[in-house]
């Protein structure tokens, strides 16, 4: 499974030649990152807003054929049930050998039976930035519940990117063991990587 970052919370998964993207950004939603056009066979969104939900954005191809059984997680966008941002959608990816959580928006805290579901991904894509969804160190109590080989940090401010009041990556990663910096953006998901805090770059 190869997992690629293209900004903000979207990334492209793919797996026996079949690509899904997740929660594709629209032009000008985030500041410095450029406008998004991307083929894929498969588009997923979290929640509609538009730095998630510019469906419109990807191109998609017919007839490929989905290694992937997909799960979606019911939460929500904000620590009141969805009262200030709504709802948020979590979705596990599961190509036979490898399986990938992209938990969106997610801005509360996650139940039993919602932490097992997600317990032992190969990777989990997760928001750092706080303010619109769960902060550094949620984040990292969340990890820490789920136990993925592969945390991906997203959703944060860089001197480049992100929303201002967005908190640094930086924030999450001082709170991680071993932080492996990747040259790219994509990484090869495989059974046997060390554990790891992958951080991509664009």
């Amino acid at each position: 499974m190869k997992i690629t970052w293209l900004g903000h919370s979207c990334f492209k998964i793919e797996s026996k030649g079949y690509e899904i993207v997740l929660d594709p950004y629209d032009d000008g939603y985030v500041q410095g990152l450029k406008p998004l056009r991307v083929e894929a066979d498969e588009v997923l969104c979290s929640h509609g807003h538009g730095d998630h939900g510019a469906v419109h954005v990807v191109t998609l191809r017919k007839g490929g054929v989905s290694p992937f059984r997909i799960q979606k997680i019911s939460t929500y966008h904000d620590d009141v049930q969805g009262a200030k941002r709504g709802p948020n959608v979590i979705h596990i990816l599961d190509d036979g050998t490898c399986r990938a959580a992209h938990l969106g928006d997610l801005g509360c805290a996650l139940t039993e039976e919602q932490i097992q579901a997600l317990k032992n991904v190969d990777a989990l894509m997760i928001p750092v930035g706080g303010f619109f969804t769960i902060d550094a160190g949620q984040a990292k109590a969340v990890a820490d519940q789920i136990r993925p080989v592969v945390t991906i940090p997203m959703h944060y401010r860089s001197d480049k990117f992100g929303f201002d009041v967005l908190g640094t990556l930086d924030e999450f990663t001082a709170l991680c063991d071993n932080v492996v910096k990747y040259e790219g953006n994509s990484l090869e998901l495989t059974k046997g990587m060390p554990e790891q805090t992958a951080v991509l770059s664009l």
